[in-house]
């Protein structure tokens, strides 16, 4: 029996520093009745909308609702989506004195519009240069000031121009020397940042690019999660992969094959940042990366239930565990 109620029990003693590109998600309802008279495309008629929290901010709202006490570092515009995105942020309880402001920039909105449950068009606003000059030199003395508070970091990685090797190449092994766990939601061109990390979280099309395989078979995931641990020197690497579940890589261990355990699939949007969320709280709460891995395989499982970025409760975990291995 493995008392994996006791590790979820442990989120609420848990502080974790996220650093990553912060994002809003904003959809749009409709229904659509006819096709424009200006071009081959659908009329949709709004029906409602709403914003909520994507990229690195949805990763602060997945731990959040799972009790986890929450620092975020990111980078908004000085306009009225940051404002919004830091009020949802903090309405949360969730602490943003790390974030900083860049005038030069507009705050990343992703618009989604979706009409009788399916998504017809997304339009994103967004600058992906890479943060530099006064503004990085500022992050990186308030993550050095943050991490020795915190219990670990969480690279959240989505190519807009924070995560860059200039300053992983800092806070990282300022991390690790004090003895941090460190993991992160890949973008599948800066694998070579992440040298060091704990652990990893790729999904199948991002590990068999960084190994430089295809992964359409049981061999050709072997070999990538291999060739992972080796390039990255990390301490695991779990490989999501969808309908198919995830494959767990450890030190010490045989690669770890889990069954996907989502009932239906909604909306897969955002189940990156759940694995994470609970992957690395287990991970500080005393999990094995075993026991860590099938506790964010079947929270995954559950947020993709759900639709739109969702996230889940230790409840919730606790109640679709139960239904598959004792809790203790």
């Amino acid at each position: 029996m493995e008392d994996l109620g006791g590790i979820l029990d442990g989120f609420d003693r848990i502080r974790i520093v996220i650093l990553g590109d912060l994002i809003i998600d904003q959809y749009i309802w409709g229904r659509v009745n006819r096709i424009s008279p200006e071009a081959p495309i659908p009329v949709v008629e709004v029906v409602s909308e709403n914003f909520s929290l994507g990229g690195a901010a949805n990763v602060a709202s997945n731990l959040n609702a799972l009790g986890v006490a929450v620092e975020i570092c990111g980078i908004v515009g000085d306009d009225s989506h940051g404002e919004m995105l830091l009020q949802m942020l903090e309405r949360k309880g969730i602490d943003v004195r790390l974030v900083l402001k860049d005038p030069d920039r507009p705050t990343i909105l992703k618009t989604r519009i979706i009409a009788h449950k399916q998504q017809v068009v997304r339009v994103d606003r967004e600058d992906t240069r890479l943060l530099e000059g006064e503004l990085l030199i500022e992050m990186k003395e308030r993550l050095r000031q943050a991490i020795p508070k915190a219990d670990a970091l969480i690279l959240e990685d989505y190519g807009k121009g924070v995560i860059q090797e200039g300053l992983l190449g800092e806070i990282v092994p300022m991390a690790r020397r004090l003895g941090k766990i460190v993991t992160v939601d890949p973008k599948r061109d800066h694998f070579d940042f992440y040298r060091g990390v704990t652990a990893i979280t790729p999904n199948r099309l991002e590990a068999g690019e960084a190994a430089g395989i295809t992964i359409s078979d049981e061999q050709g995931l072997q070999e990538a999660g291999a060739r992972l641990m080796e390039r990255l020197e990390c301490e695991a690497v779990l490989i999501t992969m969808g309908e198919q579940g995830m494959c767990l890589f450890s030190e010490g261990s045989p690669p770890l094959n889990i069954p996907a355990r989502a009932r239906e699939v909604y909306d897969v949007s955002g189940a990156g940042d759940t694995v994470i969320a609970v992957f690395t709280s287990a991970l500080v709460a005393g999990a094995s990366f075993r026991q860590a891995a099938m506790l964010s395989n079947v929270a995954g499982g559950l947020v993709v239930e759900k639709l739109g970025t969702a996230v889940v409760t230790r409840e919730e975990i606790r109640a679709r565990m139960e239904q598959y291995l004792p809790l203790g």
